[in-house]
């Protein structure tokens, strides 16, 4: 795969690069959670899921007082609610991010290597840079 910055660049340096592909990278390692990990993880899980059907229950009664009511608290109070149910709906998703963090395979191989390497002098890049092919002195 090449890219024009460094077609270019390999053209006004008047250079050649070439891909090397390389196939002995050694295999990903899967790491496995612990079971205490694992429960953990059921356990929130599952924990979470509850709070958010509950909370979203007494939302709906609450709700429904404050109209009733028409009280400012009362509105104040669905306000808060909805704000932890919110919040505990973003720890739910955070929690399968961590859980995707833990289980992620650990790779040992470099994922892009790109290297561009002149030899030679500055002042061999400098002739080269201006166009000079060496026949003259500078």
């Amino acid at each position: 795969m090449k890219n024009n910055v460094t077609d270019g660049l390999n053209e006004v340096l008047n250079v050649e690069s070439e891909l090397v592909e390389v196939d002995n990278f050694p295999e990903p390692v899967k790491k496995e959670l612990s079971p205490d990990a694992q429960n953990d993880y059921k356990y929130a899980r599952e924990n979470i899921h509850d709070v958010i059907d509950k909370g979203s229950e007494a939302l709906d009664y609450l709700l429904e007082l404050a109209k009733q009511s028409e009280h400012p608290r009362a509105f104040e109070v669905v306000s808060t609610l909805t704000k932890t149910l919110v919040d505990a709906n973003k720890d739910l998703l955070n929690i399968q991010k961590q859980i995707k963090e833990l289980n992620k395979e650990e790779r040992t191989d470099p994922q892009n290597v790109t290297n561009a390497l002149f030899v030679g002098s500055t002042a061999d890049l400098q002739k080269m840079l201006k166009g000079d092919n060496g026949d003259s002195d500078i």
